[in-house]
């Protein structure tokens, strides 16, 4: 059961596809960012012209002096606080656009997840799903502000140190200064590049390794019922063993990366030294000009320096966006056709004409499905598990489009109207009912979110809850829990049937809506349902026959196919798998109450 070690590189967008599609972002606010690199230029020219103002100083210190030279060293302050003044209102304007972008960005990707298929969220890891969010989101936090107020104005400041060096001194300053900075960018993009394998090897072990406690922590009555709470730590620790592999490595090399700038910065300010000294000595330079090249030199590497920082950071935060720009890439698999119609909200009638489904290639759920559901009528599904019942469901819903066939409501194929108006006609009552990590009240007015307080107490009644809510000590706002594994079963279940009357639809799904009820309750809900259902279209998915005797037709489902249809006296006629199965569950209501008690 332990993982495989890989040394295979993580699949990876290129880096300029992933700032470019940051760029229409940043278009927004292209008054704001104008002004932030204004904001960064002047900045950098009072940053160059520090070293200058300080050289003329020092020259005319350095000389027989009946004042001092005032307006020098003012100047020498405002620029000075010029040079920081204008940095932080850059900041302060260009705070906005990095946080709108990352909203924008997170909107994006979670609006974008919601519109991908049933397909992707079945086989989809919420745990690395949430982490690759998480971590884009940083990434793009620091990639716009690094990339365009670090490295930017470092190389425009080395541009502008260049310029004066050229032009004021010796050619072999510039010579020196050019060649220092050419093996310092070979170095960090070279070994840079061959780090970033470990990065992208730390990000999937960590996405990996929380998948896999967030799907430990969500099981935690299955971890505790099996008693595996060392074989899930063990699970746990195969990524973070990887993880931590790659994080040691990364460290390390990053050290070795550090020494090396370190030796090309110092061996390429020594010859410089050299050489200014020399120039001083002969005459050739002043002071001041020995001054001036030593602070624009310290000027020059220090943020240099940082510039090897950033790039490595920059790197890694494109390597952690990448999985989150690749969620965007995920293509929708159900889509609204561009003349997509809005389906009238009225009675309706669903029909599946000639419809097979396949959720892979080789495996084939459903064959020539064929059946109508009248307006206002109920048609009840049963057959073993696996045969495809719960199957129709989801293609009514869109979840899929079928393989073959169609299927019309009012003689529409809903592949050609809106999905948004075709899932607002639907209501449904699952069988596994899964709640949201908040209120009772919350969760029935999912619902509607428009509906009053009052059709949401009606609704709690009608599905036999209120009571049960108006006992607890907190009521309708009891927080239900992750899963809404604070109650029962059947309390969840008639929550779902709450809400599913709230809604008011016109075609209703029962997907075996009362399994989780005792036969009590299953009674006065089935009452509900049934009063629910009047006026309706509703399809019935059902494992007790005894629910759906009243229906107006019964299809009974094996392997994929239709295997028989009609009322429930036809069917009992037939002597078939239907009267089979009424066989079975009539024996089964016999032995159970004797069995009980026998057991009191």
């Amino acid at each position: 059961m332990r993982a495989t070690p890989s040394n295979k590189l993580p699949s990876s967008r290129h880096d300029w596809k992933t700032i470019r599609s940051l760029l229409p972002y940043l278009w927004e606010f292209k008054g704001r960012v104008i002004a932030a690199l204004m904001l960064l230029l002047l900045a950098k020219l009072a940053n160059v012209s520090v070293p200058l103002v300080l050289k003329e100083i020092i020259d005319t210190l350095n000389q027989p002096l009946v004042t001092l030279p005032l307006f020098l060293l003012i100047t020498y302050g405002v620029l000075r606080f010029c040079s920081t003044l204008f940095g932080e209102l850059r900041d302060a304007v260009f705070a906005k656009v990095t946080q709108r972008v990352i909203r924008r960005v997170a909107i994006k990707t979670f609006s974008h997840l919601h519109a991908l298929s049933l397909r992707f969220h079945l086989a989809r890891q919420t745990g690395g799903v949430s982490r690759d969010i998480e971590r884009g989101s940083r990434g793009i936090s620091f990639l716009l502000n690094f990339m365009l107020f670090n490295i930017l104005p470092t190389l425009l400041e080395i541009g502008l140190v260049m310029l004066i060096l050229i032009s004021r001194y010796d050619i072999w300053f510039f010579i020196i200064t050019l060649l220092t900075l050419l093996a310092y960018i070979a170095l960090t993009l070279f070994v840079t590049e061959w780090r970033m394998i470990f990065r992208r090897t730390m990000n999937d072990m960590d996405s990996k390794a929380n998948t896999r406690a967030i799907d430990s922590l969500l099981n935690y009555e299955t971890v505790k019922y099996f008693g595996n709470e060392t074989l899930e730590t063990q699970r746990y620790d195969e990524h973070l063993q990887q993880w931590e592999k790659a994080a040691v490595r990364n460290q390390t090399s990053l050290a070795a990366l550090n020494s090396g700038q370190s030796a090309i910065i110092a061996i390429g300010m020594t010859f410089l030294m050299l050489l200014a000294a020399d120039k001083a000595i002969t005459g050739e330079m002043s002071l001041g000009d020995v001054v001036l090249v030593n602070a624009f030199l310290l000027q020059l590497y220090m943020p240099l320096h940082f510039l090897g920082f950033v790039y490595r950071e920059i790197k890694h935060s494109l390597a952690d966006m990448e999985k989150m720009f690749s969620l965007l890439d995920e293509r929708q698999e159900i889509t609204d056709r561009p003349n997509a119609i809005e389906l009238p909200a009225n009675s309706a009638t669903v029909t599946f004409e000639h419809v097979g489904f396949s959720y892979e290639i080789n495996r084939q759920i459903l064959f020539d499905v064929n059946f109508s559901i009248p307006a206002g009528h109920t048609i009840a599904v049963v057959g073993p598990s696996g045969s495809g019942k719960s199957t129709l469901a989801r293609l009514l819903f869109r979840f899929y489009d079928v393989t073959n066939g169609r299927i019309l409501i009012n003689d529409h194929d809903i592949r050609n109207v809106t999905q948004e108006s075709l899932r607002a006609m639907i209501g449904i009552v699952p069988q596994d009912t899964v709640l949201f990590n908040e209120s009772i009240f919350y969760n029935i007015a999912y619902g509607r979110s428009d509906a009053t307080h009052e059709e949401i107490l009606a609704a709690a009644k009608s599905a036999h809850i209120h009571d049960f809510i108006e006992s607890l000590p907190d009521q309708y706002e009891t927080q239900v829990g992750e899963r809404g594994l604070k109650l029962s079963g059947g309390e969840k279940q008639r929550i779902a049937i709450a809400r599913a009357i709230l809604k008011k639809p016109t075609i209703l799904i029962f997907d075996e809506a009362t399994s989780a009820l005792d036969s009590k309750t299953e009674k006065k809900i089935q009452r509900e349902l049934k009063q629910l259902a009047k006026n309706r279209t509703t399809l019935v998915i059902a494992h007790r026959l005894s629910t759906i005797i009243d229906a107006d037709q019964i299809l009974v489902m094996d392997n994929g196919y239709i295997a028989e249809r009609g009322t429930h006296q036809q069917l009992l006629t037939i002597n078939g798998i239907y009267a089979h199965m009424w066989e079975l569950q009539q024996q089964e209501e016999l032995i159970l109450p004797h069995e009980h008690r026998m057991i009191n």
